[in-house]
C-alpha cells in the first residue's frame, strides 16, 4: 500500500464500523502540540496543544479519552507502537460500549504500527509534525535518534532533546538486548554541523561497538579511538555508557566528562550517582572506571548534559544542578509515566531558564519496574 492511502483506508475502516470525523493527531518535534495529518476524509484543523487537551491527556497519560457532546461521544485513543507514542486517533461514535472500545484499542495499535511502518518510505509524516524550520544539524540529528520512549513490563525509558529544531551536538541512544538495557548520552563540543557529524561518529561508534557484544570499558576506547581518529585531539565528546540488568536492577557505567546522573526514589532525589570521571572520548584517556549500582524496583535515574545546567538566567547566574533538582522533585510529583515527566520537566526546565537554549540541552530518564 503507498503511504498516501493511510488517511483513506483510516477513514474507510472508521465509517465502516459507524464513526466519523476521524483524525490523526501527532506529536511536533517540539512535543508542545500535536499536529493533525492532513489527508482525505481525515478532519484537518490547527495543531491541538498536548497541555490542557482531551487529546493531549490521551497522549500523556497512554490512555482512552471520551468526551461526551450532542452528537455522540468525541474518542482520543493514544496510538502506540511498541511503547513507544506516536500521537493520537481521534473519531466520533454515536455511542460506546465495551466491545467498541476493544475495537478500537486493537484499531488504534494497528494504525500506530502502520504509521510507523510507512514514515520510512515518505517524508509527509515528518512533515505534519515539523512545525517550525528545522536546521541540518537537527535533521541529522533526529535521523539517528531512536524512539523516544519505550516501556515494557521490566523497564521505561524516555528522552528529549532541547532546541528541537536547532539541536546539534546532543544524542541518546538505546537497545534492550534480552534483559540488559544499554544506553549512551552524549555532548559533542560545538555547535552546528561540525557538532553534528561528530555526534553522528560518536553514536555509529557506539552502537559498533554494542553490536559487538563487549564491555564497557571496551566501548569507551573504541569510541574514543573512532573520534581521535576522525577529528584529531583538539575534538572530543563528553558521554555516559550504562548497562542495567533489568532482572537484578544491577547498574554499571562509565562516566566519561557527563554531569552526574540523579538518582530518583519515591518522587525525590536522594543523590547524585558519583563516581569517577574517565576523560571525554577523544581524548586518549586510560582505562575507565566502571562505577556499579544496585537499584530498588522503582528507582529513576535521570542523564543530563551540562547545557541544562549551565545556561545563565537573566540575573547572570547559571542554573545550576541544586536548581534542577529543586524543578525533578516538583515535576515527580505531578506526573506518572518517565514519558510525561521527561517532557514536563524540560518544558518547565526551559521556561525557568528564561526560554533560552544557547546550548544543547538533553534529559534521558530510566525507571527500573
Amino acid at each position: 500500500m503507498p503511504p498516501q492511502l493511510i488517511a483513506p483506508l483510516v477513514t474507510d475502516v472508521v465509517r465502516g464500523f459507524g464513526g466519523r470525523d476521524p483524525a490523526l493527531l501527532l506529536q511536533d518535534y517540539g512535543q508542545l502540540v500535536l499536529a493533525p495529518l492532513p489527508g482525505w476524509g481525515l478532519s484537518a484543523g490547527e495543531p491541538v496543544r498536548i497541555d490542557g487537551s482531551p487529546a493531549g491527556e490521551a497522549f500523556l497519560r497512554g490512555v482512552p479519552v471520551e468526551v461526551p457532546q450532542a452528537d455522540g461521544v468525541r474518542l482520543y485513543l493514544p496510538l502506540l507502537d511498541g511503547g513507544d507514542e506516536v500521537g493520537v486517533l481521534a473519531l466520533t461514535l454515536e455511542a460506546v460500549d465495551d466491545d467498541d472500545r476493544r475495537l478500537l484499542r486493537r484499531f488504534a495499535a494497528l494504525v500506530a504500527d502502520l504509521l510507523i511502518t510507512k514514515s520510512g518510505y515518505t517524508d509527509r509524516i515528518f512533515q505534519a509534525r515539523r512545525l517550525e524550520p528545522m536546521s541540518v544539524a537537527a535533521e541529522i540529528q533526529w535521523s539517528l535518534l531512536p524512539p523516544l520512549s519505550m516501556t515494557v513490563p521490566q523497564v521505561a525509558v524516555a528522552g528529549i532533546l532541547e532546541p528541537a529544531y536547532q539541536v546539534a551536538g546532543d544524542s541518546f541512544d538505546y537497545a534492550l538486548n534480552d534483559d540488559v538495557l544499554h544506553v549512551a548520552t552524549i555532548d559533542a563540543m560545538g555547535h552546528g554541523l561540525d557538532a553534528a557529524t561528530m555526534a553522528t561518529v560518536a553514536i555509529g561508534a557506539y552502537r559498533h561497538a554494542r553490536r559487538a557484544d563487549i564491555g564497557l570499558a571496551e566501548i569507551y576506547a573504541f569510541m574514543d579511538r573512532a573520534v581521535a581518529e576522525q577529528f584529531g585531539p583538539d575534538h572530543f565528546v563528553t558521554a555516559q555508557m550504562m548497562r542495567l540488568d533489568t532482572a537484578t536492577g544491577h547498574l554499571q557505567w562509565v562516566n566519561a566528562g557527563h554531569p552526574q546522573p540523579l538518582l530518583i526514589r519515591g518522587h525525590v532525589v536522594v543523590e547524585r550517582l558519583e563516581s569517577a570521571t574517565t576523560l571525554p572520548v577523544g581524548f586518549g584517556g586510560e582505562q575507565p572506571v566502571i562505577s556499579e549500582r544496585v537499584l530498588r524496583h522503582g528507582d529513576r535515574v535521570l542523564c543530563f548534559t551540562d547545557g541544562l545546567v549551565e545556561e545563565r538566567e537573566a540575573g547572570g547566574e547559571q542554573f545550576g544542578e541544586e536548581q534542577l533538582i529543586a524543578w525533578v522533585n516538583r515535576v515527580e510529583h505531578s506526573q506518572v509515566n518517565v514519558r510525561a515527566m521527561v517532557r514536563a520537566l524540560s518544558h518547565t526546565l526551559k521556561e525557568k531558564r528564561g526560554g533560552r537554549t544557547s546550548d544543547d540541552a538533553t534529559l534521558f530518564l530510566i525507571e527500573w519496574r
